[in-house]
């Protein structure tokens, strides 16, 4: 099956999944990013169902390593920044949507591979062997650890810097938000307006409803909403996002169910009170620094710091799997050197094959 027929295959498969067909007009936009002819990133993010396709048939012993509740779709831009119930400013995988039950090695791998192909895009320049040994020091001390979540008030320096950027200042945020009610009013279906209100700061307020602009890559096609209103003088946002059972589960065959909720709820971390992924809706709070850290924040920072840091969040989430520690431990411990870097090569070589030829299928 080439990367085409296996686009068309997930997206029917997705739509029935979510009982609705996808946004066509979305999915156009989706397909020109995934053919851009110098930055093949945005393919990597948008692909999560190829990954899983090809980890399935070329991962190796790799695939019978043990498994945990992993993220999934991994990669460098699947963090960010949320408080959590005392206000804090905290940091970690900000993305579940794709979380099933993997072999560990899948969510190292995909991290590994997407700064590979995020230096062929040339945001990030970074040697392969030193992302590969930080992710995985990271990884290892959380799992010996048992894990720490990410809290940035008096640790983390370079993750805080990250968080607080320019472009992160509440004016601008609040800017761009409001410019939604410019924009016809959207009617979202019963479910939807329950999980945004469910997440509201308080009941009864005056609540506009708009269809989300464009965001991500991976998830485009999806219904999105976003909540605006007025609260205790000033303003508050909250988006919902229809959910999907993960790709690994069209790539085997198999029948799944969402398990974000699973995910967030066991790993280790100062839970966001305002994240609430459901069966059919994720909900969650958007707010300035509450949102994905991007790839030009990452660059301006202490690479090798973030990506330790990376891999330690990683172990953070595995830790939600009973058990997971001492199995995984000893499976690392029996690694060869340099594996890591190995599978980020050979599982990106396919992918970079399917981006050459979609961009030739799309010309």
């Amino acid at each position: 099956m080439d990367i085409v027929d296996a686009t068309q295959e997930y997206e029917d498969w997705l739509a029935a999944a979510l009982g609705a067909p996808l946004d066509s007009a979305d999915l156009d936009y989706k397909h020109r990013l995934l053919a851009d002819p110098v930055d093949p990133f945005p393919f990597f993010r948008g692909t999560y169902y190829r990954w899983a396709q090809h980890w399935l048939e070329s991962a190796g012993p790799l695939a019978e390593a043990p498994r945990v509740l992993a993220v999934g779709d991994l990669h460098v831009e699947n963090f960010g920044t949320w408080r959590d119930a005392d206000g804090r400013l905290c940091w970690g995988v900000n993305d579940f949507d794709e979380a099933d039950q993997l072999p560990y090695t899948n969510d190292l791998v995909r991290l590994a591979a997407s700064v590979r192909f995020a230096r062929r895009s040339e945001a990030l320049d970074l040697k392969l062997r030193d992302v590969c040994s930080a992710i995985l020091d990271g990884y290892a001390r959380g799992m010996v650890a048992g894990g720490e979540p990410f809290v940035l008030e008096e640790q983390h320096p370079h993750l805080r810097a990250m968080a607080m950027a320019a472009d992160r200042e509440p004016l601008a945020f609040w800017e761009k938000m409001n410019k939604l009610l410019r924009r016809p009013e959207a009617d979202p279906p019963r479910d939807a307006r329950e999980a945004l209100d469910e997440v509201m700061p308080a009941r009864g307020l005056a609540i506009a409803y708009r269809a989300r602009p464009r965001a991500g890559v991976g998830s485009l096609g999806r219904a999105r909403y976003v909540a605006l209103a007025q609260w205790a003088g000033g303003a508050v946002c909250r988006e919902a996002k229809a959910a999907a059972p993960p790709a690994s589960a069209w790539a085997a065959g198999i029948t799944a169910h969402n398990q974000a909720a699973a995910a967030t709820s066991r790993a280790i971390r100062a839970a966001d009170p305002f994240y609430r992924p459901g069966a059919g809706w994720v909900a969650r709070r958007l707010a300035p620094r509450s949102s994905r850290i991007e790839l030009s924040n990452l660059s301006a920072a202490d690479a090798g710091q973030v990506l330790t840091a990376m891999g330690a969040e990683v172990a953070n989430v595995h830790l939600g799997t009973p058990g997971a520690a001492a199995a995984v431990l000893a499976d690392l411990a029996a690694q060869p050197a340099g594996w890591l870097a190995d599978a980020a090569r050979s599982l990106s070589r396919p992918l970079e094959a399917d981006w050459l030829a979609w961009r030739a299928a799309k010309r």
